[in-house]
């Protein structure tokens, strides 16, 4: 049995659209940019994660730069099998004489259609995958901040990715209400992009509006600590020539306003939808929101006031689908929502 154990290791992967993130032995060992970079001419992997995201935007005509997943669900299936291969190969780069076989627990939407579990699986297999368990990123989050899923108690999580904004009403090890739409965190950054070019006269890609949501991203326009402004820089779309402005969070949080205001139309539609029984808990329990979004200053403040709930937020919220996912691995036998 000890070989058994040593010839297999066991791994939870958030599988996201903005980033990967492993875990092995209860340490998160990879946290990178769901990005990969391909030579185009010899099919050859040129980077991975943090180093392909600095190609990102940046490429020749022999290079290209691929994010593998797309709204929360792989879109490019062959860049999604080399992106894990070799994210896995991070964890142990040089220890092993041999190839070890993998037990994964993989985090996926909870509205993912069969057709798209089975490329996740496919992916995870061709990726070196052992036995491969599927489950909702709804569930893995819940046990990531330490809720105890199985008690006859409804919660509702709230987890807003890259892709997608899940909202789900959890109770006995189960989702009773699911709600997820297309707004997240690559929404916002479309929201930065276009109003930079409306407001300002100014192109910027992807990268720089990811950087000005990190460094000044707001939900609303009056934080009791706010950031300091940003310096950006960008093309004047009048004159061609690079350019230099300042962004303050004010005017994230206005450019933001529309795409969060759906958020919250879709929160209150998922109450509006749960049992009155669960509606009570929920009144007990809050809100909790996870997933990357968390992060976004006076999120939980904005919520608040629009549902007169109790609103929290994990201390790392990025990492709450990935350590939920762990104790998940851990534990295979007892949770039933696991789907082999």
């Amino acid at each position: 049995m000890g070989l058994f154990n040593f010839l297999t290791q066991e791994i939870a992967i958030d599988l996201g659209t903005a980033n990967t993130v492993i875990i092995h032995n209860d340490k998160v060992v990879v946290d990178e940019p769901s990005i990969v970079a391909i030579n185009k001419t010899t099919g050859k992997v040129i980077a991975v994660g943090k180093r392909a995201r600095q190609m990102y935007e940046k490429t020749h005509e022999n290079l290209k730069t691929i994010r593998p997943l797309r709204d929360g669900v792989i879109a490019d299936f062959n860049a999604a099998e080399i992106m894990i291969r070799e994210m896995i190969k991070m964890i142990h780069p040089k220890s092993f004489f041999f190839t070890p076989s993998w037990r994964m627990v993989i985090c996926i939407p909870s509205n993912i259609t069969e057709v798209e579990k089975r490329a996740v699986k496919d992916s995870a297999e061709q990726a070196g995958g052992r036995e491969v368990y599927l489950i909702h990123e709804p569930m893995a989050a819940a046990l990531g901040i330490g809720i105890d899923v199985e008690e006859p108690i409804g919660h509702m999580i709230i987890d807003i990715g890259g892709g997608t904004t899940g909202i789900s009403v959890i109770a006995l090890a189960g989702i009773v209400c699911d709600q997820s739409i297309r707004v997240a965190g690559d929404e916002f950054t479309a929201d930065i992009i276009d109003f930079v070019r409306r407001q300002h006269n100014m192109a910027i890609g992807e990268r720089t509006a990811e950087d000005i949501k990190i460094n000044v991203g707001s939900a609303i326009p009056d934080l009791e600590n706010p950031p300091d402004d940003y310096a950006v820089q960008g093309r004047d779309l009048m004159t061609g020539i690079p350019k230099q402005i300042t962004i303050s969070y004010a005017e994230i949080a206005h450019a933001l306003n529309e795409s969060i205001s759906r958020i919250e139309e879709a929160v209150l539609k998922a109450l509006e939808s749960t049992p009155p029984e669960l509606a009570s808990d929920i009144y007990r329990t809050g809100l909790h929101i996870t997933g990357g979004g968390a992060l976004l200053r006076g999120l939980d403040k904005r919520l608040a006031q629009k549902t007169k709930l109790h609103v929290s937020i994990d201390d790392d919220p990025l990492r709450a689908v990935v350590r939920g996912s762990g104790i998940a691995l851990k534990n295979i036998a007892r949770y039933p929502f696991l789907m082999s």
